[in-house]
């Protein structure tokens, strides 16, 4: 995988110093829970936490220097004043450029957390449901979404998305096509 002990204290370091309080905590309860979802399914718990604390740390980096970022790192054009989109593909640079992370399944889990796509491994699943889940999350059928994650990952995964994209869809913002083709994908996997 490429990281040792020294690299995970030099990212719990910088998440310390550049995250806000709030952020911090939502990054930790990801990563508790991402635990807890790779327990359950037979993944590697520490290839879970290891994206969980990378799926925010440029969450909270101002716009400007997201699309800094995005040119610098040879990112699409379509992140570009789009933090939302943006903060998980720089974060997945970031960690294969700046800490060696070399595990393809755990750069796209945090590369991916936000959106999904198509063909997300159990890896990617977890880690995207751990971010939707966590306790702090409020939203109306969080609970649903939590109770089905447990019992069934695909379905937790197309419960969440269709959230996401009725969410997205309802405010006139821009639509990953990602987020659609990991809805269809996981709906025909399930011939649903």
């Amino acid at each position: 995988m490429g990281f040792t002990e020294n690299s995970r204290r030099d990212i719990e370091d910088y998440l310390k110093k550049n995250l806000k309080e709030m952020r911090l905590q939502h990054t930790y309860a990801v990563a508790e829970e991402a635990e807890k979802l790779a327990r359950r399914y037979g993944e590697d718990m520490e290839r879970a936490r290891l994206a969980a604390l990378f799926h925010d740390m440029f969450r909270g980096v101002s716009p400007a220097a997201l699309n800094l970022y995005i040119k610098h790192l040879g990112l699409p054009e379509r992140y570009k004043d789009n933090p939302n989109l943006a903060h998980g593909k720089i974060a997945a640079r970031i960690m294969e450029r700046d800490y060696g992370i070399t595990d393809r399944d755990v750069i796209n889990a945090v590369a991916y957390h936000t959106t999904g796509r198509a063909g997300m491994s159990k890896l990617e699943k977890i880690l995207f449901l751990a971010d939707a889940i966590e306790p702090g999350r409020c939203y109306p059928t969080v609970e649903e979404t939590r109770a089905i994650a447990y019992e069934d990952l695909d379905r937790a995964c197309i419960s969440s998305l269709e959230r996401t994209i009725e969410y997205i869809r309802g405010r006139g913002d821009y639509l990953d096509p990602d987020t659609i083709e990991a809805r269809d994908d996981l709906k025909e996997k399930l011939n649903l």
